[in-house]
């Protein structure tokens, strides 16, 4: 934070006008003595120490009125500079916020990238407090196809569907992201392997109704795969691994499905595999 006097900030933050205030005070400066000088304007000031002299009050209103006339073109000046400064300030604060806030959410469905769901798993491994959570890995069913047939630009419209389908069954406070394409990850803080079943099957439902888009209608489901933190995974790229082997494993079943990770079935699978899309 700059500790500077504001007016002396103001006065380096601007040199072309403090430069301009100094002519015009130099200005000033050389008019008064040319005036002393040709009026005797010393014997004048000389005069007004003497006891008799006592100065007008048409000579003290016009003094007071020079006075207040220059500090209020300085003064008014300044504030008017600062004023600027803190609208430009803020003006470049915002738009550094609204770019810091762009660079960490997908640009189509305004969740969080994967980026930010990478960050949050991060931060749950730091926290090892007794508590668990479940991360899920969601892949859609069916997506592929409705782009072939119809486009990506109905294949974005139908992402915005399931995603505000999504929204509504997600809880408040857990982080609900799109890593990219078609697949969707949800991070649920303090939830045990029930409450996860449960959660996960309200991400199933809400596929269940046909999504109809610019007079087409669109069957798409989920495939989801779960990891619960810590048993699952010590580390944000172990718990994903874990929750996209448990994905697969999904959608290997001819319906949507919830699969919960499991060392002893999924820990021989290798990448890629051939699954449905």
């Amino acid at each position: 934070m700059d500790k500077r006097n504001p007016l002396l900030r103001s006065i380096a933050d601007h040199p072309g006008t403090s430069a301009q205030d100094f002519v015009l005070l130099v200005a000033a400066m050389s008019v008064a003595a040319l005036l002393t000088l040709e009026y005797d304007l010393f014997r004048f000031a000389g005069q007004l120490t003497e006891p008799e002299r006592k100065i007008t009050l048409a000579e003290a209103i016009a003094l007071t009125c020079v006075l207040a006339i220059s500090l209020s073109a300085f003064i008014l000046r300044r504030l008017h500079e600062q004023r600027e400064d803190s609208e430009r300030r803020f003006s470049v604060d915002s738009e550094m916020c609204k770019l810091r806030d762009l660079a960490l959410r997908d640009p189509l469905t305004g969740l969080p990238n994967r980026r930010v769901v990478l960050a949050r798993l991060g931060e749950v491994e730091e926290q090892i407090d007794g508590r668990k959570h479940v991360f899920f890995l969601l892949d859609l069913n069916g997506f592929k196809r409705v782009n072939d047939l119809h486009g990506h630009a109905v294949g974005d419209r139908v992402l915005q569907v399931v995603v505000e389908r999504f929204k509504r069954v997600a809880r408040p406070g857990d982080v609900l992201g799109r890593l990219g394409g078609d697949e969707f990850a949800v991070l649920s803080y303090d939830v045990d392997k029930s409450a996860a079943a449960g959660i996960g099957q309200r991400f199933l439902t809400t596929l269940d109704k046909e999504i109809w888009v610019e007079g087409s209608c669109h069957d798409v489901g989920v495939s989801v795969g779960a990891a619960i933190i810590p048993d699952d995974g010590s580390n944000a790229q172990e718990i994903l691994r874990n929750a996209d082997l448990a994905m697969y494993r999904a959608k290997d079943m001819e319906r949507s499905s919830l699969v919960f990770f499991d060392a002893a079935t999924d820990s021989g699978q290798s990448f890629p595999r051939i699954v449905r899309k």
